[in-house]
């Protein structure tokens, strides 16, 4: 028997950082949503006791560095399951780019293995158990919209922004969140307005909606690596709506209304940049 469960891609319509916390970690307030980009996962069980990951892309780690591994394991742990699994990787969303690719593949096996298992926990146990492993693994087991604050694993959920094309165009760069956060300087961001990207999205207000995207980690992320900035420059001129830095990045996104002038915009940009995707906005399950 082999199960299969999507990962779906997030990205940040708001990212704010508030200050940093007694636990090392800083307070953030964020908006995600998802878009129709998914890694494929496949998982299987094992008679022996092990856990086997396998995947499709070299920049995937098979061990326990592996944050699907790590679903496995925790849930293997926590109810003592005596049997094994083999969980396959097929990698669509690009690696370290600010897309949530891992903690999205941890969430849809916390998801699997709850049915594979019979393990009867409902999302929010799920979420519960996922924050353990990243900050991210929370909000991907819901993978819908909503406002993250904490470390990210404090969830309200939100409806599904207005719906949209989504052009996503990384550099030929990775960028580790780890690295990003502590080269942050508090004193001198400005703060995007969370409550009025909330009020665009409850009022699937598109034009709104696009002025009040931005991601305070933009002024770490984009002045590391110029090519990314080159890429949010190229989509400003060609008319993106709402463009921003997704998560610590460096992949750039862009909001379209329109599906012609999406195209356009995607043609234009695959000229010199690595990695170019036109997607829908997706926001729901």
């Amino acid at each position: 028997m082999v199960l299969l469960e999507k990962a779906l891609a997030k990205i940040t319509l708001s990212l704010d950082v508030l200050h940093k916390r007694e636990d090392g970690f800083h307070e953030v307030e964020m908006i995600m949503t998802t878009v129709d980009l998914a890694d494929r996962i496949e998982l299987y069980p094992l008679k022996q006791k092990r856990i086997e990951v396998t995947a499709d892309n070299q920049y995937v780690p098979n061990d326990e560095r592996n944050l699907a591994y790590k679903a496995a394991d925790l849930l293997k742990r926590t109810y003592q399951i005596d049997t094994g699994v083999g969980i396959n990787i097929q990698k669509h969303i690009p690696v370290s780019a600010g897309l949530g690719g891992g903690s999205s593949d941890a969430a849809a096996v916390l998801r699997a293995l709850n049915r594979l298992w019979a393990l009867d926990l409902n999302k929010e146990e799920l979420a519960a158990l996922g924050a353990s492993i990243g900050s991210d693994v929370p909000f991907c087991v819901y993978s819908t919209t909503a406002l993250a604050k904490g470390r990210g694993e404090k969830l309200s959920m939100l409806p599904a922004p207005p719906p949209c094309w989504v052009i996503l165009a990384k550099p030929n760069i990775g960028v580790s969140t780890r690295t990003i956060f502590p080269q942050l300087n508090l004193a001198n961001i400005v703060h995007p307005n969370t409550r009025d990207v909330v009020k665009a999205i409850k009022k699937k207000d598109f034009p709104s909606l696009s002025r009040q995207v931005g991601n305070v980690l933009e002024t770490v992320t984009l002045n590391q690596y110029p090519e990314a900035k080159r890429i949010k420059e190229k989509m400003i001129q060609y008319g993106a709506s709402g463009v921003s830095m997704s998560g610590s990045g460096p992949t750039i996104f862009g909001l379209v209304e329109h599906r012609s002038k999406a195209h356009r915009i995607y043609n234009g940009l695959r000229g010199f940049c690595h990695e170019v995707k036109l997607v829908r906005l997706l926001g729901h399950e």
